[in-house]
């Protein structure tokens, strides 16, 4: 077991979840044959590599990824080095592809990245970028809830144990001086992890009575007649907390250096474009969406999820070192340490080149 952590039996049962689906790289799903690749005439491979592998979730918090893909952003810069693709739908997933190779680059939550970096005594990734902020919400049944203390006695579902959108919850639960079991989920207020595609059935049946849920699972549950009781933003300094990273596996950072500067570069160019076009960007996501899982999110579940979305280059480190004290606290992690754990180099030099602000990595960057 590595020095800097020893996981609770739940939360290393995670690694165990089934992965979205088996393509030939054994992880995720695979790119579609239908990809169209534009390479510019004369282009030349990057890093001498026939192909990055990038892999990212099927939802609006991975939408630099999402767009990036859909417009063209990574291939380009990538010249003639082809762009590959994997999605996921749960994070050890995209974890165990990065530590066997089959993935490169990726887009990935919080509590994964933190996971999967301690698990491997600091050896298996870094995070290089930031993506985004926001976009998880309390919502509830407003005929069983009406206040913030009517959540006590009630069913919530949380995405998985020990994810994100979990820790948050339970640390919020704590905070008003509630006691659950983290393990399982039970006490002041039952904590029902529930996969983010099911839970608005589970909503619809009356099985779980509101959810602390990422988007676009929050707005599918609006649609239904759920109503927001609380956006996490809100309990975070100036609102910003950090939903998504960009991960790469160390050794590949190391024997790549050109290959995860064109994909940094492609992401900053992608997180600009879209700021600068919002509507256009929300239809490029939909539109990798509906290719991705087989249809598009509608208008009413579309425009609030994308409306709660920051998109931005920084990876909130500061936040991330909470979140990771706050798995602490709710007895999810014995401790973290997760010094080494970012290497915002590659992107700061993207940055400053660009004449942009530099971001930081809350004194947790790997040493040079």
């Amino acid at each position: 077991m590595p020095a800097t952590i020893a996981l609770r039996r739940g939360l290393a049962a995670l690694a165990a979840l089934p992965l979205l689906a088996l393509a030939s790289c054994g992880y995720g799903s695979q790119a579609k044959d239908d990809d169209t690749v534009q390479v510019a005439a004369g282009a030349r491979k990057t890093d001498g590599l026939d192909s990055v592998r990038i892999g990212y979730f099927g939802n609006l918090t991975h939408a630099t990824a999402l767009v990036g893909r859909q417009q063209g952003f990574f291939q380009k810069a990538l010249g003639a080095t082809r762009a590959e693709y994997a999605t996921f739908n749960a994070g050890p997933s995209e974890i165990e592809a990065l530590n066997s190779g089959s993935v490169d680059i990726g887009w990935i939550g919080p509590s994964p990245a933190i996971n999967g970096y301690l698990k491997s005594g600091g050896e298996n990734l870094r995070i290089i970028g930031g993506s985004a902020s926001g976009g998880v919400k309390l919502v509830v049944n407003p005929h069983k809830i009406k206040s913030l203390d009517d959540v006590k006695g009630k069913r919530i579902a949380t995405p998985q144990l020990g994810n994100t959108q979990d820790v948050a919850f339970l640390n919020w639960i704590a905070e008003r001086g509630w006691k659950v079991d983290a393990d399982s989920g039970k006490g002041d207020v039952s904590v029902v992890r529930t996969d983010n595609k099911v839970t608005p059935d589970a909503y619809e049946s009356g099985s779980v009575d509101g959810a602390w849920v990422p988007e676009p699972t929050a707005s599918k549950l609006v649609a239904e007649g759920a109503k927001v009781l609380l956006d996490e933003a809100d309990l975070w300094p100036d609102k910003k907390f950090v939903i998504t990273n960009v991960i790469v596996s160390q050794s590949f950072l190391k024997e790549h250096p050109k290959a995860v500067e064109a994909v940094l570069r492609a992401s900053v160019e992608t997180n600009r474009w879209i700021n600068a076009n919002p509507g256009a960007a929300k239809a490029s996501a939909n539109k990798q969406l509906q290719a991705d899982t087989g249809k598009p999110l509608p208008a009413e579940v579309l425009d609030p999820a994308w409306k709660s979305i920051r998109i931005t280059d920084d990876p909130l480190a500061a936040t991330l070192d909470t979140q990771a004290r706050h798995a602490v606290k709710a007895g999810l992690l014995e401790r973290a340490d997760l010094k080494g754990i970012y290497d915002l180099g590659p992107l700061n030099t993207i940055l400053a080149a660009r004449g942009e602000a530099t971001v930081g990595d809350a004194g947790l960057g790997a040493a040079s």
